[in-house]
């Protein structure tokens, strides 16, 4: 029997998602290729946008990071300065992407527990005129923190630069009306909110925006515009499409729908995180974020000061029992994180903290 993923993603499926993998298709097919097209139509729905306002979904093949290079590395010109906003390791990675791509940068970081201030970024965005684009987190995996990219789009089109947002761990469950905040630029992939598998990213991108990037990638697999061309063109991939994830992603984006849409997601996920936080306290366990910083994508909570805690330990006890959490990825202090999305709901919230109640019972940790 699978074990419940309270992770980040990849995060448990419902079995209609996964019997949608049972199923072959071609990747010149039309029926697959008429898949793929209601795929990216959807996509842009939950945008808030449509081709008609001009803007594009673009699948890429390979994990979320995939799909962030696949931005960075073809939004940004030979002579482009991208600006990454960081607080936390995904930000860092942004870092690292346009370091190894050798694109010009800058970098405006903050303590993993502290939001991006909007009048840094207009000090810099008036000081570095050189800058082109701008690039942010939206729910930083690290700690689960909500960054303001409604505020921070607001600066960056006030200086006229591209905007660029993953929201990888937020997209399908947070309402990100695109168009309204600015992006030119949004990323996600397909195991995450919307609940699919892993196997391909996505960009939802402003066409003009994306039609200006021509002949700026960096990669061959990995260039964005090529990539847009060929779905526009004939409908296919360039390079061999993951034909079963996109099948289960694409009844993943029904059962979605189904819930309610995003609004209908939020709600689950913000009840299986209320659960999970009460249920924590009063275990005796201590958040790292503040609760007005704290989205209800993923929770990080400090380790209990015990010499009998020992994660992997903790970590192997609670998989023993059916339940997978994730490592803590700060750079200080010591964490562990646990995800509230999923197909998970809030009764199998309330078995993981009775099985974390006895794991610590076991290991002979007190709180």
């Amino acid at each position: 029997m699978d074990k419940l993923l309270f992770t980040p993603g990849p995060l448990t499926t419902s079995l209609t998602v996964k019997q949608a993998m049972l199923r072959d298709y071609g990747s010149r097919d039309a029926e697959f290729i008429a898949l793929v097209k209601e795929i990216r139509n959807r996509l842009l729905s939950l945008a808030e946008v449509s081709k008609e306002k001009g803007y594009e979904s673009v699948l890429m093949q390979g994990s979320g990071t995939f799909g962030v290079e696949s931005v960075i590395t073809t939004a940004l010109p030979t002579k482009g300065h991208l600006l990454v906003i960081s607080n936390g390791a995904y930000g860092e990675r942004m870092i690292k992407i346009a370091e190894t791509a050798g694109i010009h940068f800058s970098m405006l970081k903050y303590p993993e527990n502290t939001l991006p201030k909007t009048d840094d970024i207009q000090g810099l965005l008036k000081n570095e005129k050189t800058i082109t684009h701008v690039a942010v987190v939206h729910c930083e995996t690290t700690t689960g923190i909500f960054n303001p990219i409604k505020e921070i789009g607001k600066v960056v089109k006030k200086f006229g630069k591209i905007y660029i947002v993953d929201a990888m761990s937020s997209f399908g469950a947070v309402p990100v009306p695109v168009a309204e905040y600015g992006i030119d630029y949004l990323v996600s992939s397909s195991n995450k909110c919307i609940e699919g598998v892993p196997g391909f990213s996505f960009a939802i991108a402003n066409r003009q925006v994306l039609s200006e990037s021509k002949g700026n990638a960096r990669s061959l697999s990995l260039d964005l515009y090529a990539q847009w061309q060929g779905l526009e063109n004939n409908g296919q991939f360039r390079f061999t499409p993951p034909t079963h994830t996109i099948a289960a992603f694409h009844q993943a984006l029904k059962e979605l729908e189904d819930e309610g849409g995003v609004k209908g997601r939020a709600q689950r996920y913000q009840k299986n995180y209320l659960t999970l936080l009460t249920g924590m306290r009063q275990l005796g366990f201590k958040e790292y974020l503040e609760t007005e910083k704290q989205g209800y994508i993923i929770t990080a909570f400090h380790y209990p000061q015990d010499a009998n805690f020992v994660f992997e330990k903790f970590y192997e006890s609670l998989n023993e029992k059916g339940f997978v959490i994730y490592p803590g990825k700060l750079s200080s202090v010591d964490c562990f994180r646990i995800g509230n999305i999923g197909r998970i709901n809030e009764t199998d919230v309330k078995k993981l903290v009775k099985a974390i109640r006895d794991s610590l019972n076991t290991l002979g940790v007190n709180l």
